[in-house]
């Protein structure tokens, strides 16, 4: 998909020209071709301008999904603005187009990594405003990429190459980025107060999870306490309500239910009628029947299907659901939802098990035949034992000898090379693309791969680096694998905008700009001597 129109360079030029027209004499040295190139190094001029344009891409998409299951999408979770533009930039450079690829923000990374307090748990301790700053954070970094690769195009055709067609068929770095909300942070103004700054920052689609604000936890953790429907769909109202006042109209909701995981809720709802939303709640709570002598003071109470009935509460006032009510739970929940605003849904589950999710999802199909799934191929399963535990099933029942397999030490690296190990890698490997056709799930993504990532690089180049290798771990494993890999990087003056503002310099004051690119940058010496093309130039086409 281009995001260009070919006349957008034109249309740009002849506004500043008329512009010069109208303000005469005093806007002689403001030369057209510069201010008109420098509008279209940055299309997106505000967030909203981001999430009108990334919230059109989605549904969109949904929509292509919706026709063929194939036709999923992913994204990776990014702590930072600058590891969403290497992202991006990547993307761009490895598979020709952004289509299809987002972006995804953690609360669990926002919480671990960005709040002043420092590294908290997922818990909704961190500031508010952090998720809101990152978003901003990570479309300036975006657009950055933008105005440095037209940057770079624009460079080429004043030296005579031919890129012309590059220029007018640019695609933005800018894509859609699926933006965690938490619990929402509060009440409902709350909540609704955040999701304005989130929209304005330019996110096109909000997650929210069901579970209570002031006691949530990550949705791998224990002791989840989950809210009756009626108080999730205020909030569900609350985001609503927030797109369509910033003009978002098309902005996208997911509704996400920790049911699977939780046992426990902070309210009793109160029921108008047999059967509503309240009255199908309450019957999750785990109580037993009592006779009336048998009732404490200030005890509460419930009357169900004719009899007393006292629901089990902890010492903590805390109500518990009951054993085995999980899965019936995340239905009704998905299915209320849906019924209620939110467009996509993401249930939280234990293990990866298509199977199971599947089983869930195909429930909530029967009322709402399109629901769709945002699903989390979470860091906090054990992917490589999982599937080796699915596969080790699935072996036993074709009848294969397992005699071979130690059942409760699959992980261990002997049988990295069995057949086991094979089909298990073969099942991880499309289980993207085979989830996305058998268990309604339109968007996948990993919630904190660069956190584990960042961990990964650090320790391997601080084992070298610190040993006997020194300095040959860093050029060998860093900046060589850079040079060979175009990375863009590389030359990190570049990337950090040097040469966009030594161009922006010039347009400013002309032959008096003080430039940094100039014989002495020492960037230079990743010029390649041999080919009279430069390494940002061969970036920038890979790009």
């Amino acid at each position: 998909m281009k995001n260009l129109s070919k006349t957008s360079y034109s249309s740009a030029l002849d506004t500043v020209r008329n512009l010069k027209k109208k303000y005469g004499e005093t806007w002689n040295e403001i030369h057209a071709e510069s201010a008109a190139r420098m509008m279209l190094q940055n299309r997106f001029k505000t967030g909203l301008d981001i999430a009108s344009y990334t919230a059109n891409i989605m549904r969109k998409d949904m929509a292509a999904y919706d026709a063929d299951a194939s036709q999923y999408t992913q994204s990776l979770g990014c702590w930072h603005g600058f590891v969403a533009q290497q992202k991006m930039i990547a993307v761009k450079k490895h598979h020709k187009t952004t289509s299809k690829k987002y972006l995804y923000l953690s609360g669990w990374m926002v919480a671990a990594l960005r709040s002043e307090f420092g590294p908290l748990p997922d818990q909704s301790m961190h500031e508010k405003t952090a998720v809101s700053s990152l978003i901003k954070e990570i479309y300036d970094f975006l657009r950055q990429a933008d105005a440095i690769e037209l940057n770079d195009l624009f460079r080429r055709l004043e030296n005579g190459e031919d890129v012309q067609s590059k220029i007018d068929n640019f695609e933005t770095h800018i894509v859609p980025i699926i933006a965690d909300i938490d619990a929402g942070f509060g009440n409902e103004e709350a909540t609704y107060l955040l999701a304005k700054q989130m929209i304005q920052a330019g996110a096109c689609a909000i997650q929210i999870e069901n579970q209570v604000s002031d006691a949530k936890q990550c949705g791998h953790q224990d002791g989840k306490v989950t809210v009756p429907h009626e108080d999730f769909i205020a909030k569900l109202n609350a985001i609503r309500y927030a797109f369509i006042e910033l003009g978002v109209e098309n902005g996208i909701i997911v509704a996400r239910t920790d049911s699977e995981g939780a046992g426990l809720t902070q309210k009793l709802p109160v029921s108008e009628k047999p059967g509503d939303l309240a009255s199908q709640y309450l019957a999750f709570v785990e109580a037993e029947e009592i006779a009336i002598t048998e009732a404490k003071e200030d005890e509460v109470l419930l009357k169900r299907n004719g009899k007393l009935v006292r629901p089990i509460r902890l010492p903590n006032g805390l109500y518990k659901f009951k054993k085995g009510s999980n899965i019936d739970r995340v239905v009704l929940d998905c299915i209320t939802s849906l019924q209620n605003g939110a467009d996509l849904l993401w249930i939280e589950t234990p293990t990866p098990d298509i199977k199971q999710i599947a089983h869930m999802v195909n429930r909530v199909k029967k009322v709402i035949p399109n629901a769709k799934l945002v699903y989390n191929n979470s860091p906090s399963f054990n992917w490589t034992l999982n599937f080796r535990n699915q596969v080790y099933e699935e072996m036993l029942l074709e009848g294969e000898n397992m005699t071979a397999y130690d059942r409760n030490n699959l992980m261990d690296a002997q049988y990295d090379g069995s057949e086991l190990c094979h089909r298990a890698d073969e099942k991880i490997k499309t289980f993207q693309l085979d989830s996305a056709k058998e268990a309604g799930i339109f968007h996948h993504l990993i919630t904190l791969p660069t956190y584990h990532t960042t961990a990964l690089h650090m320790n391997n180049l601080t084992e070298g680096y610190f040993g006997k290798n020194a300095m040959l771990t860093y050029v060998k494993d860093v900046q060589r694998q850079e040079i060979r890999k175009g990375v863009s990087c590389v030359k990190h003056q570049r990337m950090a905008g040097s040469d966009l503002g030594d161009d922006h310099k010039t347009f400013f004051a002309g032959e008096k700009a003080l430039k940094a690119g100039g014989e002495k940058n020492t960037s230079k010496q990743f010029e390649e001597k041999n080919n009279t093309t430069k390494v940002e130039e061969k970036i920038s086409v890979l790009t």
